[in-house]
């Protein structure tokens, strides 16, 4: 868990020679092996060798002839083997969707009436795009379109790479129509962010008594970068990290006031409170009593 909280981030300037648009195989750069996110859009396309895909916190298969599609964000990583070939776009929001000014973090909230574009993103963790000879040979006859241009950069250029890349999405929508239009229907993407946050709620309840319980540890639990989780704890709860933590310790310490006799040095260890005088304040703030007081009042009640 550790090491899933130092996820790195990256910028397209990292990843790629341009930052509005960037198309490459495997020997453009070293692929990254490890769990990492990316400020922008990325499709990845298997040319060889059989592999999976972790996304958010779904694994889902990556054979030859399939396509993945990143939104900005989310975690993710696949695992190259030695045989394996691929094709990876890079391109950032204003690239494909200069008409949409939300936050990044909103684009699962975007409709299919207004973004048709981003179905393939929003429903990865839910559906794979595993394509038949026939399919594949047409989305290799538009990649090839896109190196060439890409290598060959003209006033006018971006315009026709963007064109390749809307007809690349454009038939993985027309192909998965049926499963994409019930998805949409089906509320999926929030389906999957409830998930997320039982997985920060678990992770919650099992590190209550940490005192360095943190942010970047929940988020990693939940595969989920630390400003995706506070951006969407704000929208489901209406809380930051540190208020949904301090409530659920409050409400664990009142338990413990009215149902047990455990001293209350120990209930705020079992809280995650390292200093019982600082436990106390906080309990007196959230609570409008001291502990001790708040254990006498209940238990006579």
């Amino acid at each position: 868990m550790s090491t899933l909280s130092r996820v790195p981030t990256y910028g397209m300037q990292q990843r790629s020679d341009r930052t509005d648009f960037y198309i490459r195989d495997k020997t453009g750069r070293p692929p990254l092996t490890t769990p990492h996110r990316h400020e922008y859009f990325q499709i990845q396309i298997s040319l060889g060798g059989d592999t999976v895909q972790h996304i958010g916190g779904a694994i889902r298969p990556f054979p030859r002839k399939t396509m993945a599609f990143i939104l900005p964000h989310r975690l993710h990583v696949i695992p190259h083997p030695e045989d394996g070939n691929f094709v990876l776009i890079n391109f950032s929001q204003e690239f494909l969707l200069p008409h949409l000014s939300c936050d990044p973090m909103d684009l699962e909230d975007v409709s299919l009436a207004d973004a048709p574009e981003l179905a393939p993103f929003r429903f990865q963790e839910h559906l794979d795009f595993i394509l038949d000879d026939a399919e594949f040979a047409q989305v290799e006859a538009l990649l090839q379109q896109m190196r060439e241009l890409d290598q060959n950069r003209q006033l006018g250029t971006g315009l026709m790479l963007k064109g390749y890349l809307l007809q690349l999405l454009g038939r993985i929508c027309c192909l998965y129509e049926e499963p994409l239009r019930e998805l949409s229907a089906s509320k999926a993407e929030k389906r999957g962010r409830r998930d997320a946050m039982g997985r920060v709620s678990t992770y919650i309840r099992e590190h209550i008594a940490d005192p360095d319980l943190t942010l970047k540890d929940a988020a990693a639990a939940a595969f989920l970068s630390p400003n995706y989780l506070t951006h969407l704890l704000r929208k489901e709860t209406g809380s930051t990290f540190s208020e949904l933590v301090l409530e659920r310790r409050m409400r664990l310490a009142r338990t413990h006031l009215i149902n047990g006799s455990k001293p209350v040095s120990h209930i705020a260890q079992m809280c995650g409170f390292a200093d019982e005088a600082y436990f106390s304040r906080r309990f007196r703030q959230a609570n409008g009593m001291p502990p001790g007081q708040f254990r006498r009042q209940h238990r006579g009640a």
